[in-house]
């Protein structure tokens, strides 16, 4: 299990269309796949989910991954995040 900080530097933090591109990022890997936020985890792969922490730029999460591509999971979703 990986467990890494991250701040949202999505221009307009965590709204409708990239929430639906995060999930999609997410469901590229085998690992499972939580976003940990004011102590509130859910599921990376799920869209209520992630809609459900309301997340804006600039707001720090724990990305938590486990599973064979752990590693791959948390890099891609790193990369996400930061807007590159």
């Amino acid at each position: 299990m990986i467990n890494k900080e991250m701040t949202i530097r999505l221009e307009n933090g965590l709204e409708a269309r990239p929430v639906a591109v995060l999930v999609q990022v997410a469901s590229q890997y085998e690992s499972t796949v939580y976003i940990e936020s004011d102590g509130k985890k859910v599921n990376a792969k799920s869209i209520m989910g992630m809609m459900s922490l309301g997340l804006d730029i600039g707001e720090k999460v724990i990305v938590i991954a486990e599973g064979p591509d752990e590693k791959d999971a948390i890099e891609g979703i790193d990369k996400f995040l930061s807007g590159k």
